[in-house]
């Protein structure tokens, strides 16, 4: 085989495997809640906003005194890469996609020379249409299986454009609960790179 066609095929495959292959071609949201909701996310792209935290039960102390920062670093037409620092700490980064049933919420975790973290790629999907201003991802089976406590956790991203940016988690049955809030009105300097990245 020749070696361009074969660094063609091996690149095709590396593609393939790395945007999951198996999901159906990304849903038109033209015109729906979610169309507008991703055109808020997307509007944010290139800025970095601090943020407050709002909510936690049980308490973390791993939060505790840390300044709180998220960057919508990374946007191309059906995904969107949103680091979130705490302290020095750069190893999370929210991936939200747009898939052939709405949009989806992944966590990629990663270790500080780069690796994957055990537990990371967790999160869910929407199975609502929601609201122009906040979405709903129920935890999926891969998470389930990763994080058995957290099979029941329902993530929430909810965007007021010109002023705040909020994520959330509740555990359903559970007092569990984690809420930040990003002013959206004072971008802050973007951050260096999360792991990984």
């Amino acid at each position: 085989m020749r070696p361009a066609i074969l660094f063609s095929l091996t690149a095709t495959i590396f593609l393939t495997a790395c945007s999951g292959g198996n999901d159906a071609p990304p849903r038109d949201l033209s015109g729906s809640e979610q169309h507008a909701f991703w055109t808020s996310l997307q509007a944010l792209c290139g800025q970095a906003f601090a943020g407050t935290l709002v909510e936690m039960s049980p308490p973390d102390t791993s939060f505790a005194g840390k300044e709180l920062v998220m960057h919508v670093r990374q946007c191309e037409d059906s995904v969107v890469r949103v680091p979130f620092f705490v302290g020095n700490d750069r190893s999370r980064t929210w991936v939200i996609s747009r898939t052939s049933a709405g949009l989806r919420l992944k966590h990629d975790h990663r270790h500080e020379d780069g690796s994957e973290d055990e537990i990371t790629q967790y999160g869910g999907d929407t199975s609502e249409p929601g609201s122009t201003t906040r979405q709903e991802f129920a935890a999926d089976a891969h998470t389930a299986s990763l994080i058995p406590a957290a099979a029941t956790n329902v993530w929430t991203l909810e965007i007021q454009p010109d002023r705040s940016l909020a994520y959330a988690l509740r555990r359903e049955g559970t007092a569990r609960r984690f809420r930040v809030e990003f002013d959206l009105t004072r971008p802050v300097p973007a951050p260096p790179p999360p792991w990984g990245y």
